[in-house]
């Protein structure tokens, strides 16, 4: 079983490693052929990528924030990343 954690974002990179989150990959783009059931992926995926995530037996762990229009589209730093209320949750998505 193997956890990735997909991002670009040196912020969240470093808000990860901030708040103890061990992962044995960390990956700028999910191949989702990587994936096999009892995997964990961490990340802000699209919800069709979380949903295969899901149907391939992997746990899907979001990343969310709550971005002020200001930073959209900005990297973020960790202070930010901190000041936009970082946190993990779990999902299960699927396709109707």
């Amino acid at each position: 079983m193997t956890t990735y954690f997909i991002t670009r974002h040196p912020g969240a990179i470093a808000w990860a490693k901030q708040q103890g989150i061990s992962v044995d990959r960390q990956l700028a783009h999910l191949d989702i052929n990587d994936i096999q059931p009892g995997d964990t992926v961490i990340g802000s995926l699209p919800v069709n990528l979380a949903a295969e995530v899901c149907q391939r037996g992997a746990a899907y762990i979001h990343m969310g924030l709550t971005v002020p229009e200001r930073w959209r589209g900005k990297e973020l730093s960790l202070e930010q990343m901190i000041e936009c209320g970082a946190r993990l949750e779990n999902y299960v998505v699927s396709k109707s």
